[in-house]
């Protein structure tokens, strides 16, 4: 009896035990199966964007770049894939193992029924049973009887039912092992077929580097010139946000503070009223949890210094992130505020700021614009169409955001970017 209990105390633990992996498994598997689906709407995306900018006159540092961001998209979805065929590897081998537990229960159960049956056949006659209650030798004897044939008779139906759900949930687990079988199956099929993908994306992107490195100095003096054009509308950008800062502070009367800003060495800060205060307060409560400044487009270049993938020598700088989106693509405002200047400048479109406290978002590089000069903006409203980037004529929105006059990286504060 000890035995029986021992045994049915362990395959019951068991059981909760490999429910809660699987619960887990479970959510780790939603997971990776949401950022698979990301990753390949992401090289649909940039497909698109590619074929694109085909029919154009794109140049070849741009195709590397181009490449380089598909291959590097297509490897983190390689990645994605595999982590979820070695997870259906688990959840097989545990099926298995559940099934093979399941059996060994069942054989056990079914072996303790067919005892049941078989001492019940020998004692299942009207009369045997009436003779087992004439024989008690008291009233009380009796009628523990009666409840002990009850109850063996009801334990006789626990155990039928207990055959019948063990039957079905071995089953279901069959059907389970048989599904996620082929599931594997399908994964593996389709990361074949993006290794097959990556190795012709890379075999292009060596042709096109080996075109770079023919003309190496050429291509070198192309982004050196890039970066000179982007510096110097950094320092118009600055400019304007200096000019704004110097308003606010006229208007507060805040005459003398700037230049005690500029005797300590401080960066110079908007003065706040308390209205321009509780805004600033509610963007920085939102850092990280902000609208996209477009619809649909993919981060092209990230905030800060970065290498170049082919000119190892050559070192860029970004005050902002560049977002690659299709044609005729509207800029929005990430958050609500004011617009507090427009401008046109050379080599960039035009380039709105817009405040929030002391804290704005610039967008640069539009064209066809849809707001002026103090206009109050919602989020995700329409501020201008966006241009095509001199450089590359891709479809390009710079994208800065400042803390006074302090540039910080948009990718802290846009949700997934």
């Amino acid at each position: 009896m000890q035995l029986k209990l021992k045994l049915k105390y362990t395959l019951f633990f068991g059981l909760l035990l490999s429910s809660l992996l699987a619960v887990a498994q479970n959510d780790k598997q939603a997971e990776l199966e949401r950022q698979r689906r990301a990753l390949m709407s992401q090289i649909e995306e940039l497909s698109k964007l590619r074929q694109s900018n085909k029919k154009k006159e794109i140049n070849v540092l741009s195709q590397v770049e181009d490449l380089a961001s598909k291959i590097k998209t297509r490897e983190n979805l390689i990645r994605v894939t595999n982590s979820q065929a070695n997870l259906l590897t688990q959840k097989i081998n545990q099926n298995i193992n559940k099934i093979s537990e399941l059996r060994a229960e069942l054989s056990k159960l079914k072996e303790d029924y067919a005892a049941m049956v078989q001492k019940s056949y020998k004692s299942k006659s009207s009369q045997s049973r009436i003779m087992f209650l004439l024989s008690s030798e008291s009233f009380l004897q009796a009628y523990k009887r009666v409840q002990y044939m009850k109850q063996y008779s009801n334990y006789r139906k626990k155990q039928g039912d207990q055959i019948k759900e063990r039957t079905t949930l071995l089953q279901e687990t069959n059907t389970k092992l048989i599904d996620q079988k082929e599931e594997k199956q399908q994964l593996i099929a389709q990361n074949k077929r993006e290794q097959e993908k990556l190795e012709d994306e890379k075999k292009q992107q060596d042709a096109l580097i080996a075109t770079i490195r023919e003309k190496e100095s050429s291509y070198a003096a192309q982004i050196n010139k890039k970066q000179a054009e982007a510096n110097r509308i950094d320092r118009e950008i600055d400019r304007l946000i200096r000019e704004a800062i110097a308003a606010s502070k006229k208007e507060s009367g805040a005459t003398t503070t700037s230049e005690t800003e500029i005797k300590k060495g401080a960066m110079p800060t908007f003065a706040l009223t308390p209205a321009a205060k509780a805004l600033a307060n509610d963007f920085a409560s939102n850092k990280g949890r902000m609208d996209w400044p477009v619809e649909r487009g993919r981060v092209y270049k990230k905030f800060g210094t970065s290498k170049h993938p082919t000119l190892p020598n050559i070192t860029t700088y970004n005050s902002g992130v560049e977002i690659e989106t299709a044609p005729g693509s509207v800029a929005r405002a990430a958050f609500k505020g004011t617009v507090q200047q427009v401008q046109l400048i050379r080599g960039g479109g035009y380039t709105i700021l817009i405040r929030h406290g002391n804290y704005l978002t610039v967008y640069q590089n539009l064209k066809n614009l849809k707001v002026k000069v103090n206009d109050q903006v919602s989020t995700k409203q329409a501020l201008g169409e966006i241009a095509e980037n001199s450089f590359n004529g891709k479809t390009i929105l710079k994208f800065l955001v400042y803390k006074d006059s302090e540039r910080l990286n948009p990718e802290d504060w846009i949700y997934n970017m």
